[in-house]
């Protein structure tokens, strides 16, 4: 029988090597799946990397629910920006392409499974996979995502598919299970200091419903 990984064991392993940023710390693409999430995720990961926040999320079918969303985003960066500790970097922000058609392509078939499944596994690499190849292409040293923060999210599977992807496209994936050491607690926590938008779905047509 297998062990069961701590991704945050290995990760904080990972961030003992690298130390405290600075004019040497590592660039990491970071796919952001909203505000609320990456809150904690930021300001735990600003003081080891300079990152670039990646807004890519075409699984959110409705349109003003995107564009509440990424505004969202946009805001919590900017006043991270205005906070900014010394010795930190800027913390910069880049919107994908908004396509629902792609998450209705990768969701064919997969409209009754449950929240939290297959369906849900295709989107996870629909959007890591575009993060994998923007990382690539930027050069970064390390791509991840938000995504494990959520208690609803499975951590295993997301670091399994961004392995999957750093073989594939020859980038590190970063692992993480950010709801552990009380990070979930700590991104409801800055949400109400930000006044962030929490929705209370995922975001596409068939989580709304579930």
């Amino acid at each position: 029988m297998n062990a069961v990984r701590n991704y945050q064991k290995e990760l904080d392993k990972m961030i003992e090597g690298i130390g405290a940023a600075g004019e040497c710390a590592p660039t990491l693409f970071l796919h952001s799946c909203c505000a609320p999430c990456s809150s904690y995720v930021l300001e735990y990961l600003r003081k080891y990397f300079r990152i670039t926040v990646f807004y890519y999320n075409p699984n959110i079918t409705e349109d003003e629910e995107y564009r509440k969303r990424v505004a969202e985003q946009k805001r919590l960066i900017a006043a991270f920006n205005a906070q900014l500790p010394e010795g930190m970097y800027r913390i910069q922000v880049v919107e994908g392409d908004y396509d629902p058609q792609c998450f209705y392509e990768i969701a064919r078939g997969l409209e009754q499974c449950p929240e939290g499944g297959e369906r849900c596994f295709a989107c996870y690499e629909l959007r890591l996979r575009e993060t994998a190849k923007r990382a690539k292409e930027g050069a970064y040293h390390f791509f991840t995502t938000t995504l494990s923060i959520s208690p609803l999210k499975n951590a295993a599977k997301l670091n399994e598919i961004g392995e999957k992807l750093a073989g594939e496209f020859d980038v590190a994936w970063l692992p993480s299970d950010f709801k552990k050491k009380d990070g979930y607690k700590r991104s409801i926590e800055l949400s109400k200091e930000y006044g962030l938008y929490r929705q209370n779905y995922c975001g596409c047509i068939y989580s709304r419903g579930q």
